[in-house]
């Protein structure tokens, strides 16, 4: 029997294995040598990927910020900026004492008008949107830098929070800013660049609590790609969240609590695109684009876990405890806005202007909307007025929710407002109060079938038996009745 031949095959160096990999994700994010990238110069493709989105974004959040009255939880930012210390601060949710603290120092510094109170937010929101572009640019290409940026910033959630005086454009600011520093912490976990991380966690936990589900999704970016680096990252987040959650245990123990919102019920869940994106078929189109930028390399999936896992995360927490509220998940819309962009950048540069040009024109209603004087969903400007031209000496006031004190208080001078009739009786009220009262207003917020607040005990039946609804108006978000004593004639 003869031996077989042998044969000797040649060693293959490991820089001549290519696998196939047709949108050229496959390296290591941050890397120089990206050879998928036109020769041109693309020094102004990155002054753009930055700058476009931020001018986008400002003008946008601008045009029309102080036409919309400030809803009841923005009146609460209000409260806190400008009651005497400490009076103003929240006795009810203790995630946002950070953020009132520095609305205190805000108005002390610039006034507290309407439009005054919103600049934080739209300052966060342009900020940020020049952070998507950068962020996009470093993990794909420059061009994909401006997509995302300008794809973000026609979102109508994103003018609608750069518009409102509530924590969420800062949480989203931060979100972006934490997941920029993260990046080059996994490149090269040095001390440095994990402080910056650490850093940018402390901002986003004080900013708002539920935006800390952002760190699942970066734990999975971690084990998935960067495990060696586990450790370090692990430790670093750690201690960025110790502050938020000192401030929550410190909070819950001196009797305050976190604001509920509601149970994620079947209702919820099919609302929450609409809120999230300001049109539900934005998030469709977003969410059918996002599918394209599979598959999962490195750059689109962290962008991936940070669009899914936090949604997925707050989901589970509401099972126990009613926390799901769609604009804490305000901070993945730049993952969307991203991942939406990957996706386009594969195709003809022609799209680059017909899809965005389509968002924009579907979302142009929604944008128009968030203009209007009800355009944060409470018409609290057109309570003040129907009130305030109606009211008559001797007319009392009350209010189905303390909240809407503030409302009165805010638009309605003191000479011009009724008499707040339950002021020293908070609670169940005192039916004595009531006496000699023949024209009483009730404002309740929510589209309520009966005007009538349920304030129980005798001053709730007597409402209920010795005034008569006279007139009910509906102002978006409010229920507001006027009631006569029905033993008085008109």
């Amino acid at each position: 029997m003869m031996d077989a031949d042998t044969m000797v095959l040649p060693r293959i160096g490991p820089g001549e294995i290519r696998v196939e990999d047709p949108w050229g994700e496959d390296r290591v994010v941050g890397s120089p040598a990206r050879a998928h990238r036109p020769p041109a110069d693309t020094s102004r493709w990155r002054l753009a990927a930055w700058l476009l989105p931020a001018l986008l974004t400002g003008a946008l959040g601008l045009v029309g910020a102080g036409t919309p009255g400030l809803r009841l939880a923005e009146l609460a930012t209000w409260r806190a900026a400008t009651a005497p210390w400490p009076d103003g601060l929240p006795g009810g949710d203790v995630t946002l004492v950070p953020y009132h603290l520095l609305m205190r120092a805000w108005a002390a510094a610039f006034g507290a008008s309407d439009l005054a109170l919103r600049i934080p937010s739209l300052l966060a929101v342009t900020a940020a949107a020049a952070l998507v572009g950068a962020l996009a640019a470093r993990m794909f290409v420059p061009g994909t830098g401006v997509l995302a940026g300008v794809i973000f910033a026609l979102l109508p959630s994103v003018t609608r929070y750069a518009q409102e005086a509530q924590p969420y454009a800062l949480a989203l600011f931060a979100a972006v800013l934490a997941t920029w520093f993260l990046l080059p912490a996994l490149d090269r976990p040095s001390p440095r660049r994990l402080a910056l991380y650490a850093g940018a966690v402390v901002l986003l936990g004080l900013c708002h609590a539920v935006a800390l589900l952002l760190l699942v999704g970066h734990g999975w970016v971690v084990l998935a790609f960067r495990r060696g680096a586990a450790g370090r990252w692990l430790a670093a987040a750690t201690l960025g969240t110790l502050p938020a959650a000192v401030l929550l245990w410190s909070g819950v123990r001196a009797g305050g609590q976190i604001a509920p919102a509601r149970t994620p019920d079947l209702s919820a869940l099919a609302a929450t695109p609409r809120e999230l994106f300001g049109v539900a078929a934005l998030g469709a189109v977003l969410l059918g684009l996002a599918l394209f930028s599979l598959p999962l390399r490195q750059p689109a999936a962290v962008c991936t876990a940070w669009a899914v896992v936090p949604p997925l995360g707050l989901l589970l927490v509401a099972q126990a405890t009613p926390v799901w509220s769609p604009p804490s998940l305000l901070f993945t819309l730049p993952a969307w806005a991203t991942l939406a962009a990957a996706a386009l950048s594969r195709v003809r540069a022609r799209w680059w202007v017909a899809v965005p040009a389509t968002l924009a024109l579907i979302g142009a209603p929604a944008q128009a909307a968030v203009r209007a004087p009800d355009g944060h969903g409470q018409a609290t400007r057109e309570v003040a007025e129907i009130v305030g031209a109606r009211r008559l000496p001797g007319d009392g006031v009350v209010y189905g929710d303390a909240d809407a004190r503030t409302l009165v208080a805010r638009y309605l001078p003191a000479d011009r407002r009724p008499t707040d009739l339950l002021a020293a009786a908070p609670g169940r009220g005192c039916a004595g109060c009531l006496w000699g009262v023949r024209r009483l207003w009730v404002i309740r917020p929510g589209d309520r079938t009966n005007p009538v607040p349920p304030v129980g005990g005798a001053t709730e039946r007597l409402l209920r038996t010795g005034y008569q609804v006279v007139q009910v108006w509906h102002p978006t978000g409010f229920t507001l009745a006027l009631l006569v004593d029905e033993r008085t004639a008109l």
